[in-house]
């Protein structure tokens, strides 16, 4: 018997997923959640809640929700570097750090050749440690999630950086606001999400797919429009499949942007991330509330 929650679109959906599961409702009090980032060595989640300006922290051995970091200068997108450490993305502080083994925080990058990040928005770190992260302008346009401020840049960028150099690139220069990205497995393909149409009638509300040498993008074509609301934070399977925010819950795409099938909830999603001792379970940022859902794939490191 087919679960509520699930949605089969495309026969192949049917072997990523476990219809004897269920959706579960981990956590709710939030106002905007996101950036979600499992870490396995001590079983927890690290998320944000942007307009309430703090980090929480789920604790899989107990289901116990707490405060990680208060304030947070609106923290957005979360990840975990190679070393166990976390990246974070800010659109108050308009910066990416790096919390150390030891609590304290290093600024990682805040500006481009001499002028101030817009707001940081989602951050990724490929297997040689380089930080690739999405800067758009939804912190420095709204005080909801930041503060309204002069955009200095001028463009609203996807950057690369390398540790080893500390030289910030920006590698595409061409969205309205880029949002959610990530590698595929073998990390020769960069998908990042453009939502221009929250600034632009009829703006983009897509996945565009980008071929990935070294620290050159080429490509860039459109892979995927979103149907209901828009694509925001995801993340992909082991398989190369793009598990993905919407308006009506969790879409899965193939690696070419069909749509195989979906997992609905009752908020809008921001992002998702894989979690779990087996990276098989589906954690979901959703508005208010934290998800998460078993799924028959693993997500890619």
């Amino acid at each position: 018997m087919f679960m509520t929650h699930l949605d089969i679109i495309d026969p192949a959906f049917k072997k990523l997923i476990l219809l004897n599961t269920h959706l579960e409702k981990l956590w709710e009090g939030g106002r905007w959640l996101e950036g979600p980032a499992w870490f396995g060595g001590g079983r927890y989640l690290v998320f944000s809640d942007i307009p309430n300006c703090r980090m929480m922290r789920y604790d899989d051995t107990d289901g116990s929700v707490s405060e990680f970091r208060k304030p947070s200068n609106n923290s957005n997108g979360n990840t975990m570097d190679r070393q166990g450490r976390l990246i974070t993305c800010e659109h108050l502080g308009r910066r990416v750090v790096r919390t150390e083994h030891d609590g304290s925080l290093t600024v990682l990058a805040d500006n481009y050749q001499g002028k101030r990040l817009n707001s940081p928005n989602d951050v990724i770190v490929d297997s040689r440690d380089v930080i690739w992260f999405t800067d758009p302008s939804y912190g420095i346009d709204w005080e909801y999630e930041g503060h309204v401020s002069e955009h200095e840049v001028g463009s609203n960028n996807l950057y690369r950086l390398d540790p080893a150099d500390g030289i910030l690139q920006a590698v595409a220069t061409d969205f309205v606001q880029p949002n959610g990205l990530a590698f595929s497995p073998d990390e020769s393909v960069l998908y990042v999400a453009d939502t221009g149409a929250t600034h632009v009638d009829d703006g983009p509300q897509h996945i565009r797919r980008f071929a990935v040498d070294g620290g050159t993008l080429t490509g860039g074509e459109v892979i995927a429009n979103c149907p209901v609301g828009l694509y925001d934070g995801f993340r992909i399977d082991t398989l190369g499949n793009i598990w993905t925010s919407t308006g009506e819950g969790v879409h899965c795409l193939n690696a070419e942007g069909a749509l195989l099938g979906k997992i609905l909830l009752p908020e809008v999603v921001s992002n998702v991330c894989f979690g779990g001792p087996k990276r098989n379970r589906l954690f979901i940022c959703a508005t208010t509330s934290l998800y998460a859902t078993f799924l028959n794939v693993s997500g890619a490191v």
